[in-house]
Parts: C-alpha cells; structure tokens; sequence
C-alpha cells in the first residue's frame, strides 16, 4: 500500500486511478492480433496432412491415380472442415469476449463502486464475494474463508485456501 501510495481506507482517487490508467493502459492481457482466414487454412495444412500429400503424389506418380485422387479428396475435406471449425470459433470468442467483460468492486474516493475491470489500475482496492471472478492480480489485505479455485492457471481442480496473514510483505522478497 505504501509503494502504491494508497490509502487502504480511502482507495485512490479518481485523478490518480485516471493518471495510473494512462500511465499503465487498461487490465488487459495482451493478445496477438486475431487471425484471418488465410493463416486458418495455411495450418490445415500441416503437419500429418503433408504426410497425406506427399502419399497422393507418390500414388500418382506409380500410376495409382485413383488412390491419388482419393487421398487428395480426403486431405481437402478435412482441411475445409478443420478450416470452417477453427473461423467459427475465432469468430464466437471475439463475440464472447465483448460481452462477457467482467466487472469489481473498488474503493475509490472512500465509496465502494462498481467499475470494469478493464480500469482496475495499481494501487486499486478491490474486493471479492463469494462467485466472483478475480479481476487482477494483487495483494490480499483481510479474507475470511477465502478459498480459489485455480484451474485455469495450475490446472488444480480442487479449492486453494487462501490467507493474507501467509504472505510474505514485498519488502522481504
């Protein structure tokens, strides 16, 4: 709190969230540019498929052009299939992720408000409730029975019990 100048009372105010916002840029994790539909169907075909191809060349070349034929035909549909599959889940995470933007509670200006975790910023107070999303990474300052589910970065499917008086304070690591 010290380092981030913060008051655990009051929270930072909204010039200092706003400064810290710029300074900063959203809470965001940076993400590589979405990819079109040409790099989609570049890697349909890779990998175990040019092994495909390379067999209808060789059928064709020993004379074999129906086996030739019939392995082009299945490397093709499964390229166009495997292609339609990965736009149309391109397309259905971009939707996903304009709605589903995840919102905190914060103290700013000594009031708890509702904001998007998207203008979370350092030296935010944020608060979680039994369900909710944590929407940064941060410190924790009081819990009660506080336990995360952390799948998604350990793939642990069982709870973690978490307790501020467990961490180490920054100045001793």
């Amino acid at each position: 709190m010290e380092k981030l100048a913060t008051d655990p009372a009051e929270g930072l105010s909204s010039a200092e969230a706003q400064a810290c916002l710029e300074k900063y840029g959203p809470n965001l994790l940076q993400e590589g540019p979405p990819k079109g539909p040409w790099p989609i169907l570049r890697e349909q075909f890779t990998g175990a498929l040019v092994l495909l191809l390379a067999a209808a060349a060789v059928s064709f070349l020993l004379g074999e052009y129906k086996d030739g034929l019939a392995i082009l035909v299945i490397v093709v549909l499964n390229a166009l299939f495997g292609f339609i599959q990965e736009y149309r889940a391109e397309k259905a995470m971009e939707a996903l992720k304009k709605f589903s933007v995840p919102r905190a509670k914060v103290l700013r200006e000594g009031r708890i408000q509702e904001i998007s975790a998207q203008e979370l910023v350092p030296g935010d107070v944020f608060f979680l409730e039994a369900g909710d999303v944590v929407p940064a990474d941060g410190r924790l300052l009081e819990a009660a029975n506080l336990r995360l589910l952390e799948v998604i970065l350990t793939g642990e499917s069982v709870p973690v019990d978490k307790d501020p008086s467990a961490i180490i304070p920054a100045r001793h690591l």
